[in-house]
């Protein structure tokens, strides 16, 4: 069976090739600038190149280095626009497709999972998918009793691939940086892989999707398609249209911006408190804007159970920092386990230091924008900066990590969605033990 390249040395070779292929269209380049050529014409192709062959090295080994690339399309929002913009378009066809897998090699995963007969269970199946990611593939489909379906196929060998490309990306770190610069992948890679195995599970997303389903039943702001069928590396759920997140950050209308952004904010902070499950892989590919104006969401694989829902110390800290109380949100801060006993902290700073990321709230509607977010993130990597100083000191307990990341995340996305927001009331009425004061007037 055709598989992904899983031997070691072949992955650890096309790995390499990244910043090995940087260094030699470096020496080209130089080359071409000799000849007269001018350096901008030389440099833009240099990043043109690179690009193209980071989706193309990413997206055949797939597993982790792909799974790594689409976390960075998410993060691209605080990267300098000199270094983001090369890249953009790049890592965006990453969040939602890859080069595919042979038609022959997805038959015999269907024949393997669902018999040999395996034809005889749709009306329809379309051997061309529809999109590739890290784990799997998708395809359009119609199902026996006419129902429109999405069937993903696991990649032969995803399991080891995955494995594998976590330990090799963790030692090629400082390399990997020389191709995307100022971004540190080791928490990034350190997170991903805790949840590497549950996404190769597929009995578990079909239960966590259907989960999902029945919080968001008939919920008039997300749709979550349901599950028709699962077996092994299959798995079959109802077809969604939509437009993905991520063609409305190339070319979406205002009213497609805010609406968007809206919907996904209101999902990453209303699925634990309902589904008492957190999504915890929010990029741009896994979800779509339906055209009845709900957000429709996919992927599975990667959720955390959130057994009591949003920490309430969450909603509390926050009230307490938007109320500019400096001393009882460090308090709170210590009980939690941001500031470590051994830690004396200045209670004004450490409310400085979290006060640019209230902006949102302080008004009936924000707009997220790159521009905001490079800014709060250049101050906070600066160590001449106050924030930087007060920053270091603190402290990201294990049970706040995944939140952490998935904020994150979500906060990069937003900032690409550059649609205006009403933060404010979504954070409001989700937060548990929220109590904001009521936001400035934009009039």
């Amino acid at each position: 069976m055709t598989q992904l390249p899983r031997r070691a040395i072949v992955r650890s070779a096309k790995l390499a090739s990244l910043p090995l292929g940087v260094a030699g269209r470096a020496a080209l380049g130089a080359g071409k600038r000799l000849g007269g050529k001018p350096a901008e014409a030389v440099a833009a192709e240099l990043q043109a190149r690179t690009a193209e062959q980071l989706f193309t090295v990413l997206g055949e080994l797939k597993g982790g280095a792909m799974k790594v690339g689409q976390a960075l399309s998410v993060l691209e929002a605080a990267m300098p626009e000199e270094l983001a913009g090369p890249y953009r378009a790049t890592l965006t066809k990453l969040q939602d497709s890859a080069p595919s897998l042979p038609t022959a090699t997805v038959h015999e995963v269907l024949t393997r999972e669902l018999g040999n007969r395996w034809r005889t269970k749709f009306a329809l199946f379309e051997d061309q998918p529809t999109a590739a990611a890290s784990v799997g593939q998708v395809h359009h489909a119609i199902w026996k009793d006419g129902r429109e379906v999405a069937v993903k196929i696991q990649y032969p060998g995803a399991g080891d691939a995955l494995v594998g490309d976590f330990r090799r990306l963790s030692q090629a770190t400082r390399a990997l940086a020389s191709w995307i610069p100022g971004l540190d992948l080791g928490p990034v890679l350190a997170e991903l892989v805790a949840r590497v195995q549950e996404e190769l599970d597929y009995e578990l997303e079909a239960d966590r999707q259907r989960r999902f389903g029945e919080a968001f039943d008939c919920d008039a702001h997300v749709f979550v398609p349901a599950v028709v069928h699962q077996r092994g590396a299959v798995i079959i759920t109802e077809w969604m249209g939509g437009t993905p997140l991520s063609r409305i950050i190339a070319e979406g209308s205002d009213a497609e911006r805010s609406q968007a952004a809206t919907r996904y904010l209101e999902f990453l902070v209303s699925g634990p408190q309902q589904a008492r499950l957190l999504h915890a892989d929010p990029h741009p590919g896994n979800f779509r804007l339906l055209d009845d104006g709900r957000l429709g969401v996919l992927d599975f694989g990667a959720v955390a159970p959130l057994p009591q829902g949003l920490p309430g110390a969450i909603g509390r800290l926050v009230s307490l920092a938007l109320r500019g109380e400096a001393e009882p949100l460090l308090d709170g801060l210590r009980t939690e386990g941001f500031v470590l006993p051994s830690q004396e902290l200045d209670p004004d700073r450490v409310l400085r230091l979290v006060t640019p990321f209230l902006e949102a709230l302080r008004v009936p509607t924000y707009t997220f924008r790159r521009a905001w977010l490079r800014e709060v993130t250049t101050a906070l990597q600066d160590p001449r900066g106050e924030q930087w100083r007060t920053g270091i000191r603190m402290n990201l307990p294990p049970e706040y990590l995944l939140i952490h990341r998935v904020w994150a995340g979500g906060i990069g996305v937003l900032c690409q969605l550059e649609g205006a927001v009403p933060a404010s009331r979504i954070l409001g009425e989700w937060l548990p033990e929220a109590d904001f004061p009521a936001p400035e007037s934009t009039a």
